[in-house]
């Protein structure tokens, strides 16, 4: 019996993905790669985080977006998984809007954190 649990995510961006991990100071490792879980258990996985304890976090392309993919009972973060996602999740959101921005012209011309922890972006286009 698989002791894995996939969660589903809005993530469809690796590279905003990776970004997004390294702002937070995770130490991943790009894919394909196992996770690996109970008893030797194994999934493959484009973006993995080793923990201490031998048991790793992936995030798992399922054909539409990336899926969180770890043996939870194993969880070994500083966060809980719904607190680790809502942190990826915002930076991915970030490094999305930002890299989308400045492919069609814009830049960020300033960015505030608010008391509640979101993020608000100002950018601007040039013209000539």
């Amino acid at each position: 019996m698989s002791h894995f649990s996939q969660i589903k995510t809005q993530i469809r961006n690796v590279d905003s993905l990776k970004d997004a991990l390294s702002d937070l100071g995770v130490d991943w490792k790009h894919g394909p790669r196992e996770v690996r879980g109970y008893r030797g258990q194994t999934h493959n996985a484009e973006v993995t985080i080793e923990q201490e304890n031998g048991y790793d976090i992936g995030f798992k392309w399922n054909g539409k977006e990336y899926e969180l993919v770890a043996d939870l009972q194993y969880w070994q973060q500083n966060l809980s998984v719904e607190g680790f996602l809502r942190q990826v999740t915002q930076r991915y959101a970030y490094h999305t809007v930002v890299k989308e921005t400045a492919r069609v012209g814009f830049q960020v011309a300033e960015q505030q954190k608010t008391e509640d922890g979101s993020i608000r972006l100002l950018v601007q286009r040039w013209s000539a």
